[in-house]
């Protein structure tokens, strides 16, 4: 047979745990057992021994559903405690935020003259204002650079009809990985191994800006005869075009003795240079960086594997690809309708 009763049996600990939830995440439920009980005979102070309330308040709870119904239970809005450090602390923490400084939680609370709260609380505050990340580099302009960028622009439109225009730049394949954050399964950390020694290649490049046909070349070195002989494949790439213009940056290369030589014997090619530290300038800047990306996380046995990594990347990548990533109609370099001025000479 089943027994007569059946009693829950917990211990004195999870019955306090019971009671604080009643009084606290279901504490709005608890209103409601309060009216039920009250409909259905029970006096206020039994109804208060039982959920361990006062019966004062036992009885508002009452009224209020008296008064107001089931929306009367929850909690009304209030506007609670203040907030520690006052209610311009977040406006404070922003101005201070806006220098550039190598700011921490201890160095703001410094800052802020010291402030009655606790490290863990001036970072709740720090993080509805700000987010913990790296300050970006960036290069000083040339004081002329617009001025500059003008005069590339009124040149490239004085060109004849099927001229080509292409941008150059170097950059560096180094034996030593470069490291970039990406996903890793939890539990591990990758290792990549570096060499003893790191050993460096210089890479020339340029892209056609109306067509996105890319042009590498990999050197020892970055030095004026490498840089003529990549300007001579340049000219042997286009034989048909009346000016093959070269959009470069200030290196010492671009304007050293054995260049200015070389291009008096080639009059068919120009070396137009950019503004001074502007590298934002130049699409093949990207094209980079999207190189350095694929490799990342890399560390192949030899240098000569690492360039076969350099010359995969651009095998494999279509001219629309490389346009879209260079993205040249963002620089300040080119008129308007330049695309269909040079193509005919692509």
């Amino acid at each position: 047979m089943r027994p007569a009763h059946v009693y829950a049996r917990i211990p004195a600990e999870q019955h306090t745990e019971l009671i604080t939830a009643l009084h606290g995440q279901w504490r709005t439920a608890t209103r409601v057992v309060i009216v039920v009980l009250s409909a259905a005979g029970w006096p206020a102070s039994e109804i208060a021994d039982l959920l361990h309330y006062d019966p004062a308040t036992v009885r508002r709870w009452i009224a209020r559903h008296q008064q107001e119904g089931l929306a009367g239970l929850p909690d009304r809005p209030r506007s609670g405690r203040p907030r520690k450090g006052g209610r311009r602390l977040g406006e404070r923490i922003h101005r201070l935020l806006l220098t550039p400084k190598a700011w921490t939680a201890a160095r703001l609370w410094r800052a802020l003259g010291r402030p009655q709260l606790s490290l863990s609380t001036l970072r709740r505050r720090i993080r509805e204002q700000a987010r913990w990340c790296r300050p970006r580099l960036i290069a000083k302009s040339d004081p002329d650079r617009d001025q500059i960028c003008a005069d590339i622009r009124a040149r490239i439109t004085a060109l004849p009809t099927g001229s080509v225009v292409l941008a150059e730049d170097e950059t560096h394949l180094d034996l030593l990985p470069r490291i970039r954050a990406c996903w890793i399964p939890a539990g591990i950390r990758h290792r990549i191994l570096t060499p003893g020694t790191n050993v460096r290649r210089t890479l020339h490049g340029a892209i056609n800006l109306a067509t996105g046909a890319f042009h590498h070349h990999v050197s020892v070195k970055n030095v004026s005869v490498v840089f003529c002989y990549f300007l001579e494949r340049l000219l042997d790439a286009y034989p048909h075009a009346p000016v093959v213009a070269v959009i470069c940056d200030n290196g010492s290369t671009h304007h050293s003795g054995i260049t200015k030589r070389w291009l008096a014997e080639h009059p068919r090619l120009q070396v137009i240079e950019g503004a001074r530290y502007s590298p934002q300038d130049n699409p093949v800047e990207r094209i980079w960086a999207a190189l350095k990306r694929k490799i990342a996380n890399t560390a192949p046995a030899t240098m000569a594997d690492r360039v076969r990594q350099a010359h995969a990347f651009f095998r494999y990548r279509t001219d629309a690809e490389n346009r879209t990533t260079a993205a040249p109609w963002t620089s300040p370099w080119l008129p308007e309708g330049y695309e269909q001025h040079f193509r005919s000479g692509a």
